[in-house]
C-alpha cells in the first residue's frame, strides 16, 4: 500500500508554553499532513527571550538513545527528511549530525534541512562557544537544506551582504561548502524597501527573491516555523520557486495573525488556516 503522508525526523528544543523550536515546528507540519517523529533537545517551561524559564537541556545521549530506538522500529528508510534547529551545545549538535546521517544512510533520498541558529543582526552571535564553527565545520557540510538569516550567512561566508549580488555570491559560497538548497531569511539590501522583507533561494545555480510587507513586530519561533515550512514544501514539489512562495505566504499568515491579535507568542494554532491556505499569496522572481 502507497504511504500518503511524508516523514520527517526533527529534532529541536521542546518548550511548554509558547511556540519555538519543535513546538514551532511540528504543529504546522502536521496540520500539512507529515508524520513527525519529535525528539527534544530541551523541555523547557517557556522561551528563554521572557528571561526566565525552567527545565533541562537533555544529553547528547538521550538524542542518540531515541534515534537508535526508532531505528529499531525499522522505519528509517521510510524516513524523508531530517529537520534540526538551534543546538544547546557543540556535543548536541554532533549528535544531531549523526541521527542525520543514520537516516541518510538508510534512505539516500533523504534531505537534511539545518537550520544554522547562531545570531542575529544587532544582537550578534548568541550561541554557545564552539556551535558557529561546528555548524560550518561539520553540521552544513553534511546537509542537504540550510535556512540561514541573513547574519549567520555572513558568518558562515565571510563575506558582507550589502546587495543582491553580494547576496547570491555568499549563498553560492555557502552551497560550495554543502548545501545545495539554500534559503536566505530576512534579507535587507540596498534595494530593499524600508517596509519591505526580503527573502532569497537558490537551488542548481537558480535564485529566486521573494518580498513582503515588513511587519512591526518581532516573535521568536518565527525562523523555526518557516525552515519547517520550508523543507515540506519542498519534498512535495521538488522545486524551489513553489517551495519559496507556499513558505513565505503562510509564515506572513502566521505572523499578521499574530501582530492582530497583539500576541507575544506565534499563533500557530489560532491561526493555522494559513499553514494551509494563505490569505494572501505572494510570487517569487528569478534574479
Amino acid at each position: 500500500m502507497a504511504r500518503v503522508s511524508l516523514n520527517i525526523l526533527s529534532i529541536q528544543s521542546w518548550v511548554a508554553y509558547g511556540h519555538v523550536g519543535n513546538a514551532s515546528a511540528i504543529f504546522p507540519l502536521q496540520r500539512l499532513g507529515a508524520e513527525v517523529w519529535g525528539v527534544h533537545t530541551v523541555q523547557f517551561s517557556n522561551h528563554t527571550g521572557y528571561g526566565a524559564w525552567r527545565g533541562q537541556v537533555f544529553g547528547a545521549d538521550l538524542i542518540g538513545e531515541c534515534v537508535t530506538g526508532i531505528e529499531e522500529r525499522g522505519v528509517l528508510p521510510r524516513c524523508d527528511a531530517v529537520l534540526s534547529g538551534y543546538l544547546g551545545s557543540a556535543e548536541i549538535g554532533a549528535a544531531v549530525r549523526d541521527a542525520a546521517l543514520k537516516v541518510k544512510a538508510a534512505n539516500p533520498k533523504a534531505l537534511w534541512c539545518c537550520d544554522p541558529v547562531i545570531g542575529d543582526t544587532g544582537r550578534g552571535v548568541f550561541v554557545r562557544p564552539g556551535i558557529p564553527e561546528f555548524l560550518r565545520d561539520q553540521a552544513l557540510p553534511a546537509a542537504d537544506i540550510a535556512t540561514p538569516n541573513q547574519f549567520e550567512l555572513e558568518w558562515l561566508t565571510g563575506q558582507t551582504i550589502t546587495s543582491l549580488e553580494q547576496a547570491k555570491a555568499a549563498i553560492t559560497a555557502l552551497q560550495a561548502k554543502g548545501p545545495r538548497i539554500v534559503l536566505l531569511t530576512s534579507l535587507r539590501t540596498e534595494a530593499t524597501g524600508e517596509d519591505e522583507i526580503e527573502l532569497l533561494a537558490a537551488e542548481g545555480g537558480g535564485f529566486w527573491r521573494l518580498r513582503t510587507p515588513m511587519l512591526p513586530l518581532s516573535v521568536n519561533g518565527a525562523g523555526d516555523a518557516i525552515a519547517a515550512l520550508f523543507l515540506f514544501h519542498r519534498l512535495q514539489s521538488g522545486a524551489v520557486a513553489p517551495t519559496l512562495e507556499a513558505a513565505a505566504s503562510s509564515i506572513f499568515g502566521l505572523l499578521s495573525q499574530t501582530l492582530a491579535a497583539g500576541a507575544r507568542e506565534l499563533q500557530v494554532v489560532a491561526a493555522q488556516a494559513e499553514i494551509t491556505a494563505p490569505t494572501r499569496r505572494f510570487r517569487a522572481e528569478a534574479c
